[in-house]
């Protein structure tokens, strides 16, 4: 029974939380790495993209409950996402426009279209704070648990309790469904093997006869599709505030180099590998341990909340210096 109660206690604090959050690093990523590995630069306004595109969502999903439409058990926000989606890639094309051809089209160095980017970043920032404000926003609603602590300790007799919250169901869903969509238009569709072409080889692609521009709308569309999907499951697990999109960011490029920059499947298990550690390293083992015969006289917590950041940084470098390729061998950069 012990036993069965330390495994509900690593499920409960652990094993859920993390792979929630896993999953949300996981889409940010995929973003991430598509932009990288098509349009070769790395996007450090991809989060507040994620902020901008949350607040979107958050903006539709008060109008919705305004005029009386809601999805009863499940939020709001998932009517409210479509539309935002559309709304924040046509903000993106724009500045797209506006910014990032004319380096394509003067083949500028990377590393000049990444101080581009951290520009915009600002920009977006700046826009986030000025459409939304910048504090706390809890857009929840609907049933709030799938299962409940009582209502688990009922079903089960054990001392311990699970509980899952809709919006991390949810969130695992909409994250399965979402990889799997995005493989398949990857590998079977004429755009997406358009898109890998272009990625491998831009010259022969151009030789070809694939359109670069129809190209880079479709990278662009698909990458704000997965970073709204993300800032949204990332919202309404926990709240939104425009800073901590700003904060996420570190661990998203940590999990898309983690897993190789430019490969998919890497960012994927980059997103899981980030979360988990995080996770695993900053919670207090005590009970656990306390279950299997053990007594800690600590809390048996290697680090403290605060030093998640630093967890993902930590992963990052030490992965930079001995395997730069990334655990799935991505692009070099």
């Amino acid at each position: 029974m012990d036993l069965l109660n330390a495994l509900v206690t690593f499920l409960n604090f652990v094993f859920i939380p993390a792979s929630a959050y896993g999953a949300q690093l996981a889409l940010g990523a995929l973003g991430v790495t598509l932009i990288y590995g098509i349009l070769r630069f790395s996007n450090f306004a991809h989060g507040d993209t994620m902020a901008f595109g949350t607040a979107m969502v958050i903006l539709l999903t008060w109008g919705l409950q305004a005029l009386g439409i809601t999805l009863g058990p499940l939020p709001t926000a998932l009517l409210a996402l479509p539309p935002a989606i559309a709304l924040t890639a046509a903000l993106a094309l724009l500045t797209d426009r506006w910014v990032y051809r004319h380096y394509r089209r003067i083949k500028a160095a990377p590393i000049v279209v990444v101080m581009a980017s951290v520009g915009v970043m600002f920009v977006m920032n700046g826009l986030t704070r000025i459409v939304i404000g910048v504090g706390e926003i809890n857009f929840a609603d609907g049933a709030r648990f799938v299962v409940t602590v009582p209502q688990f300790r009922e079903m089960t007799g054990l001392t311990e309790g699970l509980s899952l919250r809709t919006t991390q169901a949810i969130t695992l869903v909409i994250a399965a469904l979402s990889v799997w969509a995005l493989f398949v238009f990857l590998n079977r569709t004429r755009a997406g093997k358009a898109m890998r072409a272009y990625a491998d080889n831009e010259d022969l692609a151009l030789l070809s006869g694939i359109d670069p521009d129809r190209v880079v709308r479709l990278t662009w569309i698909i990458a704000i599709a997965l970073a709204v999907m993300a800032g949204t499951l990332y919202g309404l697990d926990k709240t939104f505030k425009a800073f901590n999109y700003f904060q996420i960011l570190l661990p998203i490029f940590a999990a898309a180099i983690v897993g190789g920059l430019g490969n998919p499947v890497g960012a994927i298990a980059g997103g899981f590998l980030i979360a988990f550690s995080e996770v695993a390293l900053t919670y207090p083992w005590k009970k656990v341990a306390e279950y299997l015969g053990f007594e800690p006289s600590g809390l048996l917590q290697m680090l403290g909340t605060e030093y998640k950041l630093a967890i993902s940084f930590v992963i990052l470098i030490v992965v930079l210096l001995v395997r730069p390729t990334g655990l799935f061998r991505g692009k070099a950069y």
